[in-house]
């Protein structure tokens, strides 16, 4: 049979002692009736919302040490050094390009991540963990602009890139809060909005899976993000003929990530979104030719005898209306990369 090549794109004693001074200082005070009061310390006011999360120079502090990171493994394609300042999909993300990158012998090099801010998403919290966003300028290779998703976990704990998506063609982002003030968290099941910001995800996972067939398609507008998932997948299935069968299933993370309210009372939703693709011989005897890529993280296979299936880890961020308004889920970003592979 012929073979079907796949191609990727203080202590007890000192109170005791502190409370005798007070009672020893009674009579003292009974005899001195006109004396001037002791002044009286007077806390500081609490404010009505909590401060940004993080401050303006903070928040570029922080692009400029991830930025520095990303370079170093960047230049030595190397993931060792980038859990200091990425984790989750960016992390998965990138480990996989350096993976990549080896093994087309630098034909495939890493996605240029831009960290120049054009815009900051700063939370208005006094909780962990703490999620901003930023709005990159665009690459020099004009490629499109990057929301980065940048995540503290405790404040004890550095800032790191969870993950990062590339902003839509003909997206505007919503207006939101000025970085020195911050903007509102929304819990995942917060009401006021067309659908809470877990459903948001879990249901636009439903309309990449059954299109315009989903029961949930006319709650989001068209994106280029979903005509991308789509196209692609029938670009892989229309060769395969009867040798092979294409599945693809979408999973959204167990909540968003972070949920940002808008000027207008909408939300900026971002979530974690990721796609396993399952290639797979229709009659025995057949093979899967396995390139490089997909050989190194399938641990050197390769050819699959019944088949091979690709994860793919990605980032979505969207836009949820207010209820009421009358609008669409609008996606202004999203991201997917290959992460794993295996073979049978």
């Amino acid at each position: 049979m012929t073979a079907t090549r796949v191609r990727a794109r203080t202590t007890a004693p000192r109170r005791a002692t502190v409370r005798g001074l007070v009672l020893a200082a009674v009579p003292l005070a009974v005899l001195a009736g006109c004396a001037t009061p002791l002044p009286q310390a007077t806390p500081e006011p609490v404010p009505a919302v909590p401060p940004p999360a993080v401050s303006v120079a903070q928040s570029q502090r922080v692009l400029d040490a991830v930025a520095e990171v990303v370079a170093a493994g960047d230049v030595a394609n190397d993931a060792a050094g980038l859990p200091a300042r990425l984790e989750g999909p960016a992390l998965a993300i990138r480990t996989a390009e350096y993976v990549r990158n080896a093994a087309t012998e630098g034909g495939r090099p890493p996605t240029v991540l831009p960290f120049e801010e054009q815009a900051l998403i700063v939370p208005e919290t006094d909780a962990w963990p703490r999620t901003q966003l930023v709005v990159t300028e665009q690459p020099d290779d004009l490629q499109a602009p990057r929301i980065l998703v940048l995540r503290q976990d405790g404040p004890r704990d550095p800032y790191r890139m969870w993950g990062w998506a590339r902003l839509l063609p003909g997206v505007t982002m919503p207006p939101t809060a000025a970085p020195e003030v911050g903007s509102p968290t929304l819990a995942p099941d917060a009401e006021g909005l067309l659908m809470t910001p877990a459903e948001a995800l879990t249901q636009y996972t439903d309309v990449l899976t059954h299109g315009d067939g989903s029961s949930f398609a006319g709650s989001f507008a068209p994106d280029a993000f979903r005509t991308a998932v789509e196209s692609e997948r029938a670009e892989r299935a229309t060769p395969l003929g009867d040798a092979a069968t294409l599945t693809q299933s979408y999973q959204a993370g167990a909540e968003p990530v972070v949920a940002l309210q808008t000027v207008d009372g909408g939300a900026i939703v971002v979530g974690e979104l990721s796609t396993t693709t399952t290639f797979a011989l229709t009659e025995p005897g057949g093979k899967i030719d396995v390139e490089p890529f997909y050989s190194r993280l399938a641990g050197g296979a390769t050819t699959a005898g019944t088949s091979l299936t690709r994860v793919f880890g990605g980032v979505v961020v969207m836009y949820v209306p207010p209820a009421g308004s009358g609008a669409q889920v609008q996606v202004l970003a999203g991201e997917q990369a290959v992460t794993g592979a295996s073979v049978q």
